[in-house]
């Protein structure tokens, strides 16, 4: 059974949570973010659900501590309706995906489903994909640059693999946000963008300097191959 760590001090919702998720999902809440923060390295969960408020270390801190001490696990973050700069920040941290409060325990279940998903191999496992001096490989999900490897997170890698395969041709935010997040981009989401911010950012510009992934305005993004 997979194990999901819920950083959240609101104790009614979590047991909400624990209730509708218990018969699919381990789950181990936690209401301080610094207890969160140990625990998450502590031990090994397959996805941590984390909120932004919290007392000791708010989700932001958690987050960051997180990626500064190497954990890759997959984190979706819960933040407030409406406020579209906690949801940024969180996705620039590295977070996996969010979720605005109060939500659908149904819809949280999903999103949980959809970024497991997302860490499975796929079943051409053995897949090595290469554009220019990056190099992916999809058994391992490891990427690397001119030798060198790059941590990304789950959703990057899988932004960055969807590129890839399309190389040279557009790749809508639509398509993306459908094949990589697994579910309908909503109107001011902005967290396709944000993942290929961080995506440029780690990757570093193009052999020569130019762009690696170049936006197409209100259409999508194109990954340049240069070898052509």
């Amino acid at each position: 059974m997979n194990r999901v760590l819920l950083i959240d001090d609101d104790s009614e919702m979590c047991s909400l949570v624990k209730e509708f998720l218990e018969p699919e999902f381990h789950i181990e809440a936690i209401g301080r973010g610094d207890d969160g923060a140990k625990r998450a390295l502590e031990a090994d969960f397959a996805l941590i659900v984390l909120d932004v408020m919290m007392p000791g270390m708010d989700g932001f801190g958690v987050l960051r501590h997180l990626r500064s001490n190497a954990c890759a696990t997959p984190v979706l973050m819960l933040t407030a309706r409406g406020d579209d700069v906690d949801r940024i920040v969180g996705l620039e941290l590295g977070a996996d995906d969010y979720l605005p409060k109060p939500f659908n325990p149904r819809e949280l279940s999903a999103r949980i489903h959809a970024i497991l998903r997302r860490a499975q191999p796929p079943q051409s496992a053995r897949e090595k994909l290469r554009c220019n001096d990056i190099e992916l490989y999809a058994a391992a999900r490891s990427v690397r640059r001119a030798g060198e490897v790059v941590e990304l997170t789950a959703v990057e890698f899988d932004v960055l693999a969807l590129l890839m395969k399309n190389a040279g041709n557009v790749v809508t935010r639509d398509e993306m946000a459908s094949r990589v997040l697994d579910r309908k981009l909503l109107a001011y989401d902005r967290s396709i963008d944000m993942h290929v911010s961080n995506l440029r950012k780690k990757l570093g510009p193009a052999p020569g300097g130019g762009d690696r992934i170049k936006s197409i305005r209100s259409v999508g993004y194109i990954l340049i191959n240069y070898e052509f």
